[in-house]
């Protein structure tokens, strides 16, 4: 006949030890212990594979069950302390958490772990636990890159008891111990790829002023560096960028690659240009566990054994890739290439924030004029929009005064286009590059006039900067009411209108602008595709045709201004 196993039971009277056992007694022997002393010792001496506490610190007289299924075979390491913090008994499975073979019992239990600092700002947990007579958590860190959840529970001790008498009552400690190194790790790694993103592009205007392109790209690069080294640990990485006319995968930067890899010409073609090429134009990630296994692989730091590459993406578009490589075969898992995906986006969000992709092979002469443009836009924007304002009061009343505020929008408006004028003259010849494109590639936006009514000054700025690369004319408004007073004094050859803004629903500014102006194309702009008071599905009612999503992409956008100024293909139909 099979042995029966044991549960031990820690309680005040035999009968409480029945009570409790009467769901247990079909498969276990009950061994009843009327102190912790006792219960120590039959420990030592049983093999029992379980522990029932009537636990008075909680509520008196409710029993509660601590490790009922097995404390031998539990995956966390059970500890019975003294009120000394000595270890009176631990499950088998405490060394093994603890990565240590060794019988820890007799031993003081920060001794167990070594040079230990406890995380969590807050007393110590068993004086927290015998205070509260409460569970307490807590998280050890031991060494540098070991972390251990623990959690503390007394037992023994009766809180309505009197205060001599809890003096002679000490309590006892039941400690979980949990080894949480490898979760500890990965959030403090989300974390501090969350804390990189935001400090990898993170320059203050005069930064912005006082560094050249050059300098920009370089100080971006070591910052790069630090945090592959410090952060995800890879001593060499290659980054390639996309030139969108070729195709080629240009460097930008290169750390521990041989010479002829790191001057190879690849393209962003699945087919003889390697893991690199394959990711640049699948938008994919490609773990590389053994090199000498993969059939795509192409030689690049010395002495490389594995290697993972994943795609630079920008808004949904591959801008280029992101390698890293190790000398130890097998070096990476799934985990590393889910770090590397999201570092990558930060350098792609990076890159994008200081504009490299446009001013890498710019002049300083065009990046001088592109800023006072940028810098101008706002006040001369406003300029317009107060002086629209005071020509509607005083038109048809003062004739002096509407002649002179005509002037004043006039001149106002030549500002903005001789400074675009200025530098285009001073530009010189072959600056063309991946976002900051000829303007002779989009001749239709050319010298057109795009009203932008929105109540963000993010989208307003990033409508002259945007469009005002390819010689449109951008004028902005706040809201409605300014959008209809511009319109009325001024020609636009198209309104790009936000749904929401501040005085009026986008449909209700479509309206009021077709009717002082019954042609003017009306783009409406929505983010997110949040639309409550159903603008779109209206103005589309009435003749509406072009929407954009926010944050828009580039091409989306010169698509829609581009089919909006130009000519309708169909007589007799207007182009909204």
């Amino acid at each position: 006949m099979t042995e029966r196993q044991q549960i031990l039971f820690l309680g005040q009277t035999e009968d409480e030890s029945c009570k409790a056992s009467d769901s247990l007694s079909e498969c276990y022997d009950l061994i009843p212990c009327s102190d912790l002393s006792q219960l120590t010792d039959t420990l030592r001496r049983s093999d029992a594979v379980g522990l029932l506490v009537d636990d008075l610190s909680v509520s008196p007289g409710k029993e509660l069950a601590y490790s009922l299924e097995a404390i031998n075979s539990h995956p966390n390491g059970l500890v019975l302390l003294d009120d000394d913090l000595s270890i009176l008994w631990h499950n088998c499975a405490l060394p093994e958490v603890l990565e240590r073979r060794a019988d820890f019992t007799g031993k003081n239990f920060y001794e167990i772990f070594g040079d230990v600092e406890v995380q969590d700002q807050q007393a110590c947990p068993f004086m927290l636990a015998r205070s509260s007579h409460s569970s307490i958590t807590n998280t050890f860190r031991v060494g540098d890159k070991h972390y251990f959840k623990i959690q503390v529970c007394t037992i023994g001790v009766d809180e309505e008891s009197e205060a001599g008498t809890e003096q002679e009552k000490k309590p006892f400690f039941l400690v979980v111990i949990r080894n949480a190194t490898e979760a500890t790790i990965k959030q403090q790694k989300l974390s501090a790829i969350f804390k990189a993103g935001m400090e990898l592009g993170d320059l203050s205007p005069q930064e912005m002023m006082e560094l050249t392109i050059d300098e920009r790209i370089e100080l971006l690069k070591s910052k790069i560096v630090f945090y592959i080294k410090d952060l995800l640990e890879f001593e060499t990485v290659e980054i390639r960028l996309i030139d969108k006319n070729s195709r080629e995968l240009q460097p930008l930067l290169m750390v521990g690659m041989e010479p002829l890899a790191a001057a190879r010409k690849l393209y962003a073609e699945p087919r003889d240009n390697g893991v690199t090429g394959f990711v640049a134009s699948s938008g994919k990630s490609y773990l590389c566990d053994n090199i000498a296994e993969d059939p795509i692989y192409l030689p690049g730091a010395a002495d490389a054994k594995s290697s993972m590459t994943v795609p630079l993406i920008l808004h949904d578009e591959v801008i280029g890739t992101f390698n890293v490589e190790s000398s130890r075969a097998h070096a990476f898992n799934q985990q590393d290439l889910q770090f590397l995906e999201l570092f990558s986006r930060e350098v792609a969000i990076a890159l994008n924030t200081l504009d490299l992709l446009a001013v890498e092979k710019a002049t300083a002469a065009m990046e001088s004029a592109n800023l006072i443009l940028q810098e101008v836009a706002t006040p001369v924007d406003d300029i317009l929009n107060d002086a629209a304002w005071i020509l509607e009061k005083y038109i048809g009343h003062e004739p002096n005064v509407a002649d002179r505020l005509q002037r004043i929008l006039k001149h106002t408006r030549d500002i903005k286009q001789r400074i675009q004028q200025v530098g285009e003259t001073i530009s010189p010849e072959g600056t063309a590059h991946a976002s900051l494109i000829p303007k002779d590639e989009h001749p239709k936006l050319k010298n057109k006039r795009i009203l932008v009514v929105d109540s963000e000054e993010s989208v307003r700025r990033a409508a002259h900067e945007l469009l005002g690369r390819y010689g449109c004319h951008i004028e902005t408004a706040h809201d409605g009411e300014e959008a209809c007073l511009m319109v009325k004094g001024y020609h636009y050859d198209a309104a790009i209108v936000d749904i929401r803004l501040t005085d009026m629903t986008g449909f209700e500014c479509f309206c009021e602008l077709r009717k002082i102006h019954s042609h003017l194309p009306v783009i409406l702009l929505t983010g997110f595709g949040y639309d409550p008071s159903h603008s779109i599905v209206k103005a589309r009612q009435m003749g509406l045709k072009s929407v954009l999503y926010k944050p828009f992409r580039l091409d989306q956008l010169l698509s829609e201004v581009e089919n909006a100024v130009s000519p309708p293909q169909t007589t007799g139909e207007e182009n909204s």
